[in-house]
């Protein structure tokens, strides 16, 4: 219980160190420091509304729940009491209440599942708005686990022992960012007149759009009622005349089928094409 004890100095601790909070003054709720009379600026007390310990289960590879010797599930909540003068107005408060609500949530590793807070009174003998907003947090609490209090980022890796930090389907991994910084390639080639041709990419794509330059994306031609299409799409296993997706690229055909034909490889014509990954 002492990691959980010690929860809301280190939250106070953490948001003082940070630049953006310079304008707030933070300090934990028990023991109870003099306030300015009047309030002279935003402050923040940090306290701990309510624990719930519970034991921890986890499923081995049978698929049967076990009970877990060492660790256990704790469910803490945290109060936030806002005061602010009564020059800053209420909305301040709900400001406040979201400036620390997202630095915790997206740059430490609390696992912050819920997050709340109650209606603005007004306190006469601080001349204050006051508001109090919450933060529910759910941790992997391991006592036996836990021999010194190392907080190497933010909170004791000791006691979140694995759920969290660990959950590979809940984190953004390096292959994502790539992915969402560089999720399509583009490319030009002449056509040869031959009648396959691959190309690789380097990955498998999850759409293919080939053009060729200043030409329709479909040619009528009404007297021999034939039709030429100078453009195609193509996904996994599936695609128009012509085109189709490989394990590392793509690959381009004449694709004729009766009076209807791909020309997407016509020589001396340019085409350009764009990949998605």
């Amino acid at each position: 219980m002492d990691s959980i004890v010690a929860l809301p100095i280190k939250i106070v601790e953490w948001l003082d160190s940070r630049e953006d909070m310079d304008d707030l003054k933070f300090f934990v709720e028990y023991p109870p420091e003099n306030k300015a009379v009047p309030l002279k600026r935003a402050i923040v007390a940090v306290g701990i509304d309510s624990v719930s310990i519970t034991d921890k289960f986890v499923m081995n590879d049978d698929g049967v729940l076990e009970k877990q010797e060492y660790c256990r599930l704790a469910e803490i909540k945290v109060n936030l009491s806002i005061c602010v003068p009564f020059s800053k107005g209420g909305q301040a408060c709900h400001d406040i209440f979201t400036r620390i609500t997202d630095a915790l949530v997206f740059r430490t590793d609390l696992n912050i599942v819920q997050s709340g807070c109650d209606k603005i009174e007004s306190d006469r003998d601080t001349d204050a708005l006051v508001m109090t907003g919450w933060l529910m947090i759910e941790a992997d609490f391991c006592p036996a686990e836990s021999t010194d209090e190392s907080f190497t980022s933010f909170f004791d890796k000791q006691m979140i022992c694995g759920s969290h930090v660990r959950d590979t389907e809940i984190h953004v991994t390096a292959e994502d960012k790539e992915a969402w910084n560089d999720h399509f390639v583009t490319g030009f080639y002449s056509g040869t007149g031959a009648t396959t041709r691959s190309f690789t990419l380097g990955f498998k794509a999850k759409l293919v759009l080939v053009f060729s330059v200043n030409k329709p994306l479909l040619s009528v031609d009404f007297t021999n009622s034939a039709v030429t299409s100078n453009s195609a799409a193509a996904i996994d296993g599936y695609g128009t005349s012509g085109l189709s997706v490989t394990s590392s690229g793509f690959k381009i055909s004449k694709g004729e089928s009766g009076n209807s034909k791909a020309n997407l490889n016509e020589a001396a014509i340019n085409y350009f094409y764009i990949a998605f990954k």
